[in-house]
């Protein structure tokens, strides 16, 4: 796979990991777990283990449901924007490294952009949610489903 291709996948699973940390490393892991993306023989071929497909997918879908709770922190405050920090620059390696380029190069993609999901997200489904005039969950579901069409978009198979 080209460099500058690859390297903007890593910048986008790192969007998605601004928006939702857990599912990028969801589908991620997923797609090592189906061989779409070759971690094997890797230092991050654990990311396509059984253990780690259940793991994050379990975070995904918690996330999901703690999302459209009313006292769930910002994605902003700090624990939070670490944390996806942390996912975005995992996945980005992973999808580097899958595609045979430098998993280091990957990482900090992915956290830069993880930098960008998370505060263009914030932004977009504030100002969203005040500018329509609606409840958060009219906006937080379809940002649930941008984030898992992105990803999937990003790790599938070409």
């Amino acid at each position: 796979m080209e460099a500058n291709y690859v390297f903007v996948i890593a910048v986008g699973i790192g969007i998605v990991a601004g928006l939702r940390a857990m599912t990028a490393p969801a589908l991620v892991s997923w797609a090592a777990h189906l061989g779409w993306r070759g971690l094997q023989g890797t230092p991050l071929a654990f990311m396509g283990s059984t253990i780690a497909v259940a793991v994050f997918s379990v975070g995904a879908i918690g996330e999901y449901v703690n999302d459209k709770l009313p006292k769930t922190a910002s994605r902003t405050a700090p624990p939070q924007f670490i944390a996806r920090i942390i996912m975005g620059g995992l996945c980005g390696a992973c999808l580097c490294l899958s595609a045979g380029q430098s998993w280091l190069v990957g990482a900090v993609l992915g956290a830069i952009g993880a930098v960008i999901g998370t505060l263009g997200g914030y932004q977009a489904r504030t100002r969203l949610v005040k500018d329509l005039n609606v409840k958060d969950i009219f906006v937080a579901i379809p940002e649930d489903l941008v984030a898992i069409g992105l990803a999937y978009f990003l790790v599938s198979p070409r």
